[in-house]
């Protein structure tokens, strides 16, 4: 579950579209990840790319070998998992925080916007659907954008989770006794 609340963070993505994640949705080689429209609360696919600190979180999850196609398979039957409601309710009874999961999204979405990256290629990367006459005529992909984003967004979701004196740690050991 753990790893779920990871992958919300780091991708800024809804939590349906995290849980069916498949394998055959991942290209580890490009570092893209491709949401088909069924799956799309909006009905449209949609590209997400994968930070290194995504991809890590991925490799973790593949090098536990489970079998089917699923990242997050459901234990209990067959097919993705459906929720994680349980365990976000066990996160807010152990740090008395209280926490919706779509907090995530919020999140990232608010720090990338307060970092200067803009709200169209923020919206692109929710994968909201935009309105009026520009919308219609712009047909830019954004991946570019949306990659450089999600890559400086890793990197300060990165720095955020450093332990404190984590560069003090590495400096002190690296000096000799």
């Amino acid at each position: 579950m753990g790893a779920s609340f990871k992958l919300r963070l780091l991708t800024a993505q809804r939590g349906g579209e995290i849980l069916g994640m498949r394998w055959d949705h991942i290209d580890f080689g490009s570092g893209w990840w491709t949401i088909p429209g069924e799956l799309a609360k909006n009905g449209m696919a949609h590209r997400v790319a994968l930070s290194r600190q995504a991809r890590a979180v991925l490799a973790e999850i593949r090098l536990q070998n489970r079998p089917g196609p699923w990242v997050f398979p459901n234990p209990m039957k067959t097919g993705p998992m459906l929720t994680t409601q349980k365990a976000a309710e066990r996160m807010v009874k152990a740090t008395e925080v209280e926490f919706r999961q779509h907090d995530l999204r919020r999140t990232a979405a608010s720090h990338m916007t307060g970092m200067g990256i803009s709200r169209l290629v923020v919206g692109k990367i929710l994968n909201h659907v935009e309105t009026g006459v520009t919308a219609i005529y712009d047909r830019h992909s954004y991946d570019q954008e949306k990659r450089q984003a999600l890559e400086a967004w890793g990197a300060r979701v990165e720095e955020l989770v450093k332990p404190p004196h984590a560069e003090d740690e590495v400096v002190a050991a690296e000096l000799p006794a």
